[in-house]
């Protein structure tokens, strides 16, 4: 059996050198690569002519999973040469991995993430005896920039040192069994003819101990029966997809950026742009590309770099290279002389090439650019014959129907039918995080009054890639957006916040069926909520729709009916749970009780909502002390607004305290604020007792009284200033009183020497001291 394995790094520029000049020398009859089987009879999909970076996007979705992973491809990744020469020596090429769907694979977003590096901690080990920060830079030394005459020796040593006696998880041994099958069954068909397997590293030396197995007898392969793409050699069968499963696997464009690991791609290899430069060029050209790279984008953006620097960067790369012990500068080398020569503070954190993690804050502005400069800013392009799901032509379709496929703002009446119609359309690519489509304004809660939308539509360079990814969720912008919005409402639990969101995201985007199953969703949640205000929060979004929603469609249907009337029953149900004394007014558990009075108010007809014992029960919520008092008074307000309420002033006299009563008049004026503006008396009582209070009581009482009286709107409270004058006897413009003085502390200073003045006239005898009843 001619079988000769390469471990290789993905997206490494020397292992795509190796991989090419095996290939080249030995004129394999097979080559096996690690990647995605079900994709063996669309080989010639990937081979179309594309402009790299591409990718392979799969997806899977079932009642109990869901999974999306990329496997990206560029010029030097050893799995694209490996394809693109062993055609060319008219080897049979086949992919010998499981697809990307299968539950092996299951937290793994990217194909080609280096597995070693989660099994490794010899790693760490290597690392610290070659002196270097990270297996980047270890990499790079021991690979990238090392004389390539014993690459193949060195790769298997170190693949060997790192897999050591590691065993793999139960997702790599699956994998690396099915690879296994496609070794043994192309070893037994090519005889004596050459067989080049080309997978990651961390998995040769178990398919090396495999075939070992097979060829001695130990593990005799299965006939696996016929072959998915030829008759002969008999390769082992392609998982087929679940029939109760969606997915599937289509190319989409790729980037440099989303490739980079500085900007967080799972796979690791850093600074594509480099990589690009170090296959086209080799070592010395990457280099000098690199300094040119940065220079280049430091100049645009008006950084000041000039050719002294650059000769410090390069004489201190070189001399960090020789020190080093590397024949010419890598690609950290090259970053060290560049930061000493053009960063001259201090630095707040580590450089980020030190570790191998995304960029984080903190970073000096000319060493961000610099990472930016290595990322590079290639993205790819597919030949236009490449097929592509369903849904990228029906989204084409549509939006160029209605004149939305182009960059422009576009102006929106929702009370148009014709406008209307294209915002359901613009919230249904929004859903699906299409880039592009940004609503600048808009109704966001179902509870503004806004009718008109603001749209900045642009063509985005990620349009097609995310169109493309997105038709996992299905063929049609309907379908697909409605199955992404029952995805949120299912992952949403029992937080109500997003469910409210997702609830009226359904009715922006005109998806009645979303609605009813996430209003499902809503209706178990409602009763496992345990906090008052985000459950307020969710009717009163929900009671909007339901009252007034005409735009949407969504008034008066029974699934929001099922919703209110469990709302309110979960809400009258907490509100007599809380206990806790003082504690200040908290605007959240106050507005759901103002939804629950609206509820019952506005709906509690027609949804045969239970007002009495509702009103019974905030009646014994207000009378009970050991509530907090900004629900006593809301409780108050509630019945009051219901006319509950005997003889108001009787109420506020005997619940008025000094040290709460901000809070408690928060919750009376949130509940009952126009009953408290048209009843004289208890205004009468309130300017009474709150001027009344002596200078102490009052700065303790202000902040919290200034929040209870801005439940009042400005022509209210300007009402309320009016009568404030006439109950003194002056006339005058009642909004001088509004403005007031806008800085505390002058209150405060004039309020403590009016208190001085006071004493001092007492002491001498020229005021009598005032004696409450």
């Amino acid at each position: 059996m001619a079988v000769t394995f390469i471990g290789v790094r993905h997206h490494s520029p020397a292992c795509a050198r190796l991989v090419a000049r095996t290939i080249d020398e030995l004129q394999p009859a097979y080559v096996l690569i690690e990647g995605p089987a079900d994709l063996n009879p669309r080989l010639d999909e990937l081979l179309l002519g594309h402009e790299l970076p591409v990718a392979v996007f799969t997806s899977y979705r079932d009642e109990e999973r869901r999974h999306a992973s990329w496997a990206p491809l560029c010029d030097y990744s050893p799995e694209w040469v490996a394809l693109t020469r062993g055609r060319a020596v008219d080897a049979q090429v086949r992919f010998i991995d499981l697809p990307a769907w299968h539950p092996a694979f299951a937290g793994v977003g990217n194909r080609y993430a280096d597995a070693e590096l989660r099994y490794a901690e010899v790693l760490e080990r290597l690392c610290r005896e070659f002196g270097v920060d990270n297996v980047d830079v270890l990499w790079d030394h021991l690979v990238e920039i090392a004389p390539a005459d014993d690459l193949a020796e060195r790769l298997v040593t170190y693949f060997d040192l790192v897999r050591g006696e590691t065993a793999a998880d139960e997702g790599d041994s699956a994998r690396e069994a099915y690879m296994a099958q496609w070794v043994a069954a192309a070893a037994q068909a090519g005889g004596d003819e050459p067989v080049v397997v080309v997978t990651g590293g961390f998995h040769r030396p178990a398919l090396v101990a495999a075939l070992a197995r097979a060829g001695s007898g130990g593990d005799e392969p299965q006939d696996p029966g016929p072959s998915a793409g030829s008759s002969s050699p008999p390769w082992p069968d392609i998982p087929a997809l679940p029939t109760h499963a969606h997915g599937g696997s289509y190319l989409v464009p790729y980037s440099f950026r989303r490739l980079d690991a500085f900007d967080g791609y799972q796979s690791g290899m850093p600074s594509p742009a480099y990589y690009q430069a170090l296959w086209e060029y080799g070592p010395h050209g990457a280099a000098r590309h690199l300094s040119e790279a940065v220079t280049t984008r430091l100049r645009e953006r008006k950084q000041t770099v000039s050719t002294a620097d650059l000769i410090a960067a390069r004489t201190t790369a070189e001399a960090l290279a020789m020190v080093r012990g590397h024949t010419h500068p890598a690609r950290t080398d090259v970053l060290d002389g560049l930061a000493s020569a053009l960063v001259n503070e201090a630095l707040d954190v580590p450089l980020p090439w030190t570790s191998r993690s995304p960029l984080g804050s903190g970073n000096h502005p000319v060493v961000v650019e610099m990472i930016a400069a290595l990322s590079g800013s290639r993205v790819g392009r597919l030949h236009p014959d490449t097929p592509a799901p369903a849904l990228v032509h029906d989204l084409e379709a549509e939006l160029e129907r209605e004149n939305l496929a182009g960059s422009a703002n576009h102006e929106l009446d929702l009370t148009r039918e014709h406008d209307a119609r294209r915002s359901r359309l613009l919230h249904r690519v929004r859903l699906l995080g299409i880039p592009g489509f940004h609503r600048e304004r808009g109704p966001s809660t179902g509870l503004d009054p806004q009718l008109h939308e603001h749209w900045q539509v642009r063509v985005h360079p990620d349009r097609l890639a995310a169109a493309i990814e997105a038709g996992a969720y299905g063929a049609t912008l309907t379908d697909a957006a409605a199955a992404a919005l029952t995805e949120r409402a299912v992952t949403a639990g029992s937080d109500v916040d997003k469910l409210a969101r997702v609830l009226f995201d359904a009715a922006l985007a005109g998806l009645s069926t979303v609605l009813d199953d996430a209003l499902q969703e809503v209706d178990r949640a409602v009763g496992r909520v345990p906090e008052l205000a985000p459950l307020g929060q969710l009717l009163a979004v929900v009671l909007t729709m339901w009252r007034h929603d005409r735009v949407f469609g969504t008034a008066h249907t029974t699934a929001l009916s099922t919703v209110i009337a469990a709302a309110v029953r979960r809400i009258l149900w907490l509100v007599e749970g809380v206990h806790g004394g003082p504690q200040p007014a908290d605007r959240g558990r106050i507005g759901a009780l103002v939804a629950c009075r609206d509820a019952l108010r506005h709906a509690g007809t027609t949804l045969k909502l239970d007002r009495e014992d509702a009103l019974r029960i905030v009646g014994r919520v207000a009378a009970n002390s050991a509530v907090p008092p900004d629900l006593r008074g809301a409780s108050f307000g509630f019945e009051w607004s219901f006319a509950a309420v005997g003889d108001p002033e009787r109420v506020v006299r005997g619940a008025f305290q000094p040290a709460t009563a901000g809070d408690w008049l928060a919750g009376l004026f949130a509940l009952a604020r126009e009953e408290v503006l048209h009843t004289e008396a208890v205004l009468t009582l309130l300017d009474e007792r709150i001027t009344g209070m002596d200078a102490h009581e009052f700065l303790v009482a202000l902040p919290a009284l200034r929040q209870a009286f801005e439940f009042f709107p400005p022509r209210e409270r300007a009402q309320l200033a009016e009568r404030l004058l006439a109950r003194r006897g002056h006339h005058g413009d009642a909004r001088a009183l509004l403005r007031g003085v806008n800085d505390p502390e002058r209150v405060a200073v004039g309020m403590a020497l009016d208190q001085r003045v006071d004493a001092r006239l007492r002491r001498e005898g020229l005021i009598v001291q005032e004696v409450r009843p």
